[in-house]
């Protein structure tokens, strides 16, 4: 019975990938982000991605930015920006901190890769 539910386990992590949007790339690509504060204040910074893909990105960010928080995302390589949200954020590591970005209505070549 313990191989069984070994089994199960494993089939439903695959079924999670297989769920994934699009193809996924480890690519580091120079962006800028810019949101608006509860206060209302203005903020923008720079970062870099870690992993790209046709809806979003995991990147590399100074400042801590809470989930659901709507963005613009720039990338400086294309020079095309886009709407997005913060659907994840990690623990804070020596770079700054992991963020999960979904892209709002992606263009189809933002990150300027054949993804």
């Amino acid at each position: 019975m313990r191989f069984a539910t070994r089994d199960k386990f494993s089939e439903t992590r695959l079924q999670g990938r297989d769920k994934r949007r699009g193809v996924r790339l480890n690519s580091r690509v120079p962006v800028s982000v810019e949101w608006e504060e509860t206060s209302g204040e203005a903020r923008q910074a720079s970062a870099h991605t870690r992993v790209v893909g046709p809806y979003g990105c995991l990147l590399v960010l100074p400042a801590e930015i809470p989930v659901e928080q709507t963005v613009r995302l720039k990338n400086l390589a294309t020079e095309r920006s886009n709407e997005a949200m913060v659907v994840w954020c990690g623990q804070k590591q020596s770079d700054g901190w992991e963020m999960g970005i979904e892209l709002i209505e992606p263009e189809l070549d933002f990150w300027g890769l054949e993804l």
